[in-house]
């Protein structure tokens, strides 16, 4: 298998003893060129994967924050070919390994095949499909080139579904640290440690833990019990907030830059 940014990425961080900090956005939110500037400023906070959100209408896993984040994305114009657009712009001035965060209906639409093909045109590097169970997968839809299958996985999966789950992935596990829908927590959820290590007895691929971490110090604490840290509505909670403001992708920055080095720390 053709190695990619993000298997790169994870092996450049391991022989150092860091971990990854995985940063979620929507594209599109609250333009495609803001996007493609936060990226830029994320990747210079300390950001090494960048997940972009592929708007939907009904994104059932995603919390308040990040349904508003899709609807503007919407309301101003979004499409997946648009998303697939600003990759290619993002790609201009960075190297940054791209996940795209994304529901099976917008790929559908425009046929599984021609959109992974333009995808992998574009420069991205994995597919992560919130409501594609792995029983339902079929061979139309398999990954084959240089993109990545990234699987989730959450505390209620049992332990022989975690081994059919992790032998189906790619570039890495997505722990879903807690039941229910994106969201900022005032903690992290106690259980993380043991269900991670239940997961590295069925794979070696790393595991990033997300859904609820919101601060530094919520970051260095999943880091130390994971490979990769995901931060994503309070993130995107601050798009909201600043997106009138030109400064608003330095902002975003600064509010990053934090929780990026206590993830390098741990």
């Amino acid at each position: 298998m053709e190695e990619n940014r993000i298997d790169l990425t994870f092996a450049a961080l391991r022989q150092t003893g860091r971990k990854a900090f995985i940063a979620y956005i929507c594209a599109g939110d609250p333009s495609f060129e803001a996007t493609r500037l936060l990226a830029l400023r994320l990747e210079t906070a300390g950001v090494d994967i960048l997940e972009l959100g592929v708007p939907f209408s009904d994104p059932l896993a995603d919390g308040i924050v990040n349904q508003l984040a899709a609807q503007r994305a919407l309301l101003a114009g979004a499409t997946p070919r648009g998303v697939l657009e600003c990759v290619r712009q993002i790609r201009r001035d960075s190297q940054i390994p791209i996940v795209l965060y994304t529901y099976i209906n917008p790929l559908l639409a425009l046929g599984f095949q021609a959109f992974h093909r333009e995808a992998e045109e574009a420069g991205v590097d994995g597919l992560l499909i919130l409501d594609l169970p792995p029983d339902e997968d079929a061979p139309e839809l398999a990954l084959v080139g240089r993109m990545r299958r990234i699987q989730l996985i959450a505390p209620t999966t049992p332990d022989d579904r975690i081994a059919r789950i992790t032998a189906q992935a790619g570039g890495f596990i997505y722990y879903v640290s807690r039941e229910g829908v994106t969201g900022e927590q005032s903690s992290v959820s106690g259980t993380i440690a043991e269900r991670v290590a239940a997961i590295r007895r069925t794979t070696s691929l790393p595991i990033a833990v997300g859904f609820g971490v919101s601060n530094p110090d919520q970051a260095r604490e999943v880091a130390h019990m994971a490979d990769g840290v995901v931060v994503g509505s309070s993130i995107v909670k601050r798009i909201a907030q600043f997106a009138g403001q030109p400064e608003m992708p330095d902002l975003i920055a600064d509010f990053v830059r934090p929780m990026a080095a206590a993830v390098r720390l741990a």
